[in-house]
């Protein structure tokens, strides 16, 4: 896909990479053809973007991290299934999670980090072997929104009774959290990572200066406040 977006030309590019090194060589092409690139959602190692519009993935899953240590009372043993280790936000989220509960939270335990690839019926089969190797579990965090239905469907599968916290949306996401069989999950603000690539494109695009990184923020959000406008307005089916 960026080597037909290169081919056609454009004034600029907004770009959001699934690996992080692997799009490297050809932003570079991009470079040298004085095509500006902005990167959203998930950035790239290199300084080839000219900025980055995103959520910050790590305060993001830090906040998910505070909200999973105050649901399970501080203590228990906890785990995460990530949905890769190769993109900025596979990368940043698990980072995030971890190092929060790692610095601020001594009586959790991170039993374990898996990779679920962001497909539902792996991400299900990591949690019910999770569960089975761990029937003291007390809490698992999903990465990505097909990361964590395919959580919620193993707990379910097996008949367990664990906090979930997912990350991102979709309409299976928001029912399950409705439900109670989630107890939340933080969101980004899809909106106004769009807006903010355009809006640093154009702007490249005529040669004028752009901010290197846009925070565009992020929501926790549950069953108490997911009907609320700011946060309907950042969610998706």
């Amino acid at each position: 896909m960026l080597t037909t977006a290169l081919s056609k030309k454009p004034a600029a590019i907004g770009f959001a990479a699934l690996d992080s090194q692997a799009a490297i060589p050809l932003l570079q092409q991009a470079k040298d053809a004085g095509i500006p690139v902005v990167a959203f959602d998930s950035g790239v190692d290199s300084d080839i973007p000219v900025s980055t519009a995103s959520t910050s993935n790590v305060a993001a899953s830090a906040l998910a991290a505070s909200k999973m240590a105050e649901l399970i009372g501080g203590t228990g043993k906890v785990a995460v299934i990530a949905h890769d280790q190769t993109s900025r936000t596979g990368i940043d989220r698990t980072e995030g999670f971890v190092n929060e509960i790692k610095a601020n939270h001594p009586g959790i335990e991170i039993v374990a980090v898996e990779v679920g690839g962001g497909d539902q019926l792996k991400s299900a089969e990591i949690a019910k072997t999770l569960l089975a190797a761990n029937p003291d579990l007390m809490g698992m965090f999903a990465t990505n929104e097909g990361g964590a239905i395919g959580m919620v469907n193993g707990v379910q599968e097996a008949g367990g009774k664990v906090v979930i916290i997912g990350f991102d949306s979709g309409k299976a996401q928001k029912d399950a959290i409705i439900s109670g069989l989630m107890a939340g999950a933080i969101t980004q603000n899809p909106v106004g990572i769009g807006y903010e690539t355009v809006k640093a494109a154009v702007a490249a695009a005529k040669g004028e200066p752009v901010e290197n990184n846009i925070d565009t923020g992020f929501y926790w959000y549950d069953a108490t406040n997911i009907e609320a406008p700011e946060i309907a307005a950042v969610l998706y089916d």
